[in-house]
């Protein structure tokens, strides 16, 4: 699904522009379950913000709000500090969904000359079917599309209004590696011109590499925010990388400050709390060779930070049918 508005400026007011997004202390309940647990976030004009959560954190039921299309149980939503579907009537916000919204008989260009057709004010054809890196595939059939073309497709629709804010939820689910790269080349040439763009994604690379700051959800609730090396750093230890004849696992998860051991053939990894500690000992204790310390990447920040051995009795019951968290 792809939502497109009829295009207009930033509020009138002051010459400062309010926050792009302000969420304050947001509830939203399906039934019994909690989906959404009082969340507080705000997102400044021009940042580019990812949102990373496991499965039921919450993510899509936030940003169903943030565009007006869920309303919340309790707290308050604003975007450009109006409420989202004012936002949304004045041109303020495009989103790109993860499925939907296009018609497989027509071709590209026709798709965004009609949807184009439907609103008073929009961006030139040409200029969104480039800024979409779309020109060349113009005359092409939707339904001779790849899902990567087809999600770009769903860009230059949401460029149509020339939105002061772009959200993405899932955009890139089903494409292959290159269609994810060239998808995000294209939002993040965009992006370059001062638009703010939020996004939600499973593909945890794509946060690292595009988002100005990520902000990590579990079970409703914020429990990071900050840049990918803030969220790096959270996650505490380091992994100590060795090639090592005939390692003991026993033996070597023994070691002072070692937290888990793998073994990969002659390769063994130590994920550490001293890293420092357990180079020492197989530098001094073992005849391991080819070491390395690296610091733990956002996988495994992601991990150590939305991960837990027992999910919450509400989060445990699941949604209804079409009760998407």
């Amino acid at each position: 699904m792809t939502v497109t508005t009829t295009a207009a400026g930033p509020p009138a007011g002051s010459g400062t522009m309010p926050l792009a997004v302000n969420l304050t202390g947001l509830y939203k309940n399906f039934r019994q379950v909690q989906a959404v647990r009082g969340i507080d976030l705000q997102v400044r004009s021009g940042e580019i913000v990812a949102i990373l959560g496991p499965n039921g954190a919450g993510k899509t039921t936030t940003i169903d709000m943030i565009l007006g299309l869920s309303q919340p149980s309790r707290g308050d939503v604003s975007v450009y500090g109006m409420h989202p579907r004012r936002a949304i009537s004045r041109g303020l916000i495009s989103a790109v969904m993860q499925t939907g919204g296009l018609l497989k008989d027509l071709t590209v260009a026709e798709t965004v000359e009609y949807t184009a057709s439907l609103f008073a004010h929009t961006q030139s054809v040409r200029e969104v079917l480039s800024r979409a890196g779309i020109t060349e595939i113009s005359d092409r059939r939707v339904a001779k599309c790849s899902g990567g073309e087809q999600q770009r497709l769903r860009f230059a629709l949401a460029l149509l209004s020339d939105p002061e804010l772009l959200v993405l939820d899932e955009p890139t689910t089903g494409m292959d590696v290159e269609g994810r790269r060239s998808f995000w080349a294209a939002i993040r040439k965009d992006a370059e011109q001062g638009r703010t763009v939020l996004f939600a994604t499973h593909y945890l690379e794509e946060a690292d590499a595009y988002a100005d700051r990520i902000v990590l959800l579990r079970h409703g609730l914020v429990v990071a925010d900050g840049t990918a090396a803030q969220i790096k750093a959270m996650a505490a230890g380091r992994t100590v990388r060795a090639t090592l004849h005939s390692a003991d696992e026993a033996t070597l998860s023994g070691i002072e400050g070692v937290e888990s051991v793998e073994i990969r053939g002659e390769t063994v990894l130590l994920h550490c709390n001293d890293s420092d500690a357990a180079a020492r000992y197989l530098l001094t204790q073992t005849s391991a060779r080819d070491l390395e310390i690296t610091a733990r990447g956002i996988e495994e920040a992601f991990l150590a930070l939305t991960g837990d051995e027992t999910e919450p009795a509400q989060a445990a019951t699941g949604v209804t049918s079409g009760e998407a968290i």
